[in-house]
């Protein structure tokens, strides 16, 4: 009996251990089926985007990047100094094409307050596109997912 005991204690222990941090955060399944991850940099342009003279472009911060899919927004994420964004998606509560056909990311934060030559009405809208997936560990996947281009909605 002690070494059944010992036996089931010391199979619990291992399977704690070798759980990756978003199994333990969502399930054996999410961990089975990948997170998904929408990044990107928010440039202080009219639409968003890169300029032309690349690096010396500025980014935007703290503006508000809203997931929107169907017309509800679903998750949100504020730009940091670098102009850069992250949200993730629990697969279990998003299937990826799906993310991909009915979802936009949009920016209501006045373009004014990065750059005062800017509009203080409107906003940025872009599609998204999916760039390939990254594998973290033998379980888990992250597929990765980009702005298509940001363009000025009023």
């Amino acid at each position: 009996m002690a070494f059944k005991t010992f036996l089931f204690v010391s199979l619990v222990i291992a399977a704690i251990l070798a759980a990756p941090v978003a199994e333990a955060q969502l399930g054996l399944i999410g961990g089975l089926l990948g997170l998904i991850r929408i990044q990107g940099t928010l440039f202080c342009t009219a639409d968003g985007n890169m300029g032309a003279n690349g690096t010396a472009t500025p980014v935007f911060p703290n503006a508000l990047v809203q997931l929107q899919c169907g017309g509800n927004v679903v998750s949100t994420s504020t730009t940091n100094g670098s102009g850069m964004f992250s949200i993730l998606l629990d697969p279990l509560n998003y299937i990826l094409s799906s993310v991909l056909s009915d979802c936009n990311l949009k920016v209501d934060t006045p373009l004014i307050s990065c750059n005062s030559s800017l509009p203080a009405l409107g906003g940025l809208l872009s599609p998204l596109r999916f760039i390939g997936n990254t594998a973290l560990g033998a379980l888990l996947s992250v597929a990765n997912i980009i702005p298509a281009g940001f363009r000025f909605v009023s």
